[in-house]
């Protein structure tokens, strides 16, 4: 779908990109097969596409051979989306990915064992909260592909060690392995956003990083982080007994940047130990 294309569909059903739902359409033909292309779809695959919008990228992932679910929040594009994917097997889903329910969705073929492929460019205000949702709640998704603005996915594949490392970096990595495989320049979006976004691609681990309790670990990951100027001996205090951090191998003088899941999860098991 090009640029005149998606111009001409809204036109014609008078129709807007929403500000508020975070609306920006590609209509660039090769960002659409480039992201495909790194989504590794083909024959046979199961693909949730979360934000289908105008179609463009949903018709380009059936035409992989893959079986394709499109689910789309907004009401007035819903007529569009089904215009655009008529004679095509994509199935369309109405529905706010946040509060959906998916086990119908994801549990359409009971008997079929093989992990969902999420594709998504996904509006910049929910990639977070959504993508975070999915690694906890959804591990019939085994993958992802998303397009989001380009510090939300450097957030979300940060190693420990730089600014962009935070809570959402010790979630995904507790859950799966993250990489930045790509950026996308503000010119192949209609309308035109004013910042560049970026492509991460999520593998979803057979196991957590750690065995470590996750509620524990994650309540000192958000206290930690909540102060992250602080030394983890001022930040932690009244959570983490000092003699924790010498069975963790963790200095009490690191700052949460510095720590990785694992040891995140020495820490937890540490302190839990002295209970």
């Amino acid at each position: 779908m090009t640029r005149r294309d998606a111009m001409d569909l809204l036109r014609r059903h008078d129709i807007e990109p929403s500000r508020a739902l975070g609306q920006n359409f590609v209509v660039d033909p090769n960002t659409i097969r480039r992201i495909v292309r790194l989504a590794d779809v083909g024959p046979g695959d199961r693909v949730i596409e979360v934000g289908a919008g105008l179609g463009a990228l949903t018709v380009a992932l059936t035409e992989t051979g893959a079986g394709v679910t499109a689910v789309e929040l907004d009401r007035h594009l819903l007529p569009v989306l089904r215009e655009v994917l008529a004679g095509t097997e994509a199935r369309v889903v109405e529905g706010d990915a946040l509060t959906i329910d998916w086990a119908p969705i994801l549990g359409a073929t009971p008997d079929d064992e093989r992990p969902w492929k999420l594709v998504a460019n996904l509006p910049y205000n929910v990639a977070v909260p959504l993508v975070l949702d999915l690694l906890d709640r959804e591990p019939a998704i085994g993958s992802m592909l998303i397009m989001v603005q380009r510090e939300v996915g450097e957030r979300l594949a940060a190693a420990p060690g730089g600014p962009e490392y935070g809570i959402p970096s010790v979630k995904v990595a507790y859950w799966a392995t993250a990489e930045v495989v790509g950026r996308v320049p503000p010119s192949v979006f209609l309308p035109r956003p004013r910042v560049e976004s970026a492509l991460v691609r999520i593998v979803r681990r057979p196991s957590p990083a750690v065995g470590a309790d996750p509620d524990r670990l994650f309540a000192l990951v958000r206290t930690a982080f909540g102060q992250r100027r602080k030394m983890l001996r001022r930040s932690l205090a009244g959570l983490v007994d000092p003699a924790a951090f010498g069975r963790a191998g963790v200095s009490p003088a690191s700052r949460p940047q510095e720590l990785a899941v694992e040891d995140w999860g020495r820490l937890a098991d540490a302190q839990g130990s002295l209970q």
